[in-house]
């Protein structure tokens, strides 16, 4: 069982307060890899929660493997983002407050492949092209990447 699992038996479907550790990965052409949520449909970043006294940086490069069949080489943090735009529910009714940790990652190896329980499809997408069926709490730190990536190519 996971930390959050445990809570949730405890607490049901109330707000839970999270750490989010997520990865923007970025290929040579400087395109992001997404992937299309299982569960609801929409596109997001590579993430989840952290457990129990593990490293956030650690569960972020956790997280990319489990989901994509990607390990991450150097990764440089974006930033943490909080407040009432990164409020979360679930499909299921469990409702979140994430604090995310995002990182960028531009090195990586390993054969992309969807984690078939979590994710129906990973796709690229360019900066000034990113879908606009987001999951909401990951727009902040997308929108902060496609910002720098934008402007680092003008």
């Amino acid at each position: 069982m996971s930390y959050v699992s445990d809570i949730r038996k405890k607490i049901g479907h109330d707000p839970l307060l999270i750490v989010g550790a997520s990865v923007i990965v970025v290929n040579e052409k400087g395109q992001t890899l997404l992937q299309r949520r299982a569960d609801n449909g929409l596109w997001n970043y590579h993430g989840g929660c952290t457990e129990l006294y593990e490293n956030v940086e650690m569960a972020a490069r956790r997280e990319l493997l489990e989901e994509t069949g990607l390990t991450a080489g150097h990764m440089e943090m974006l930033g943490v983002f909080s407040g009432p735009e990164m409020g979360f529910v679930y499909p299921n009714g469990d409702q979140t407050s994430v604090v995310d940790v995002v990182f960028v990652c531009r090195e990586y190896t390993g054969a992309l492949h969807a984690q078939e329980e979590e994710v129906s499809e990973l796709r690229w997408f360019n900066a000034d092209a990113l879908p606009g069926d987001l999951t909401p709490n990951c727009r902040p730190a997308l929108t902060k990447w496609a910002r720098e990536a934008l402007a680092s190519r003008a």
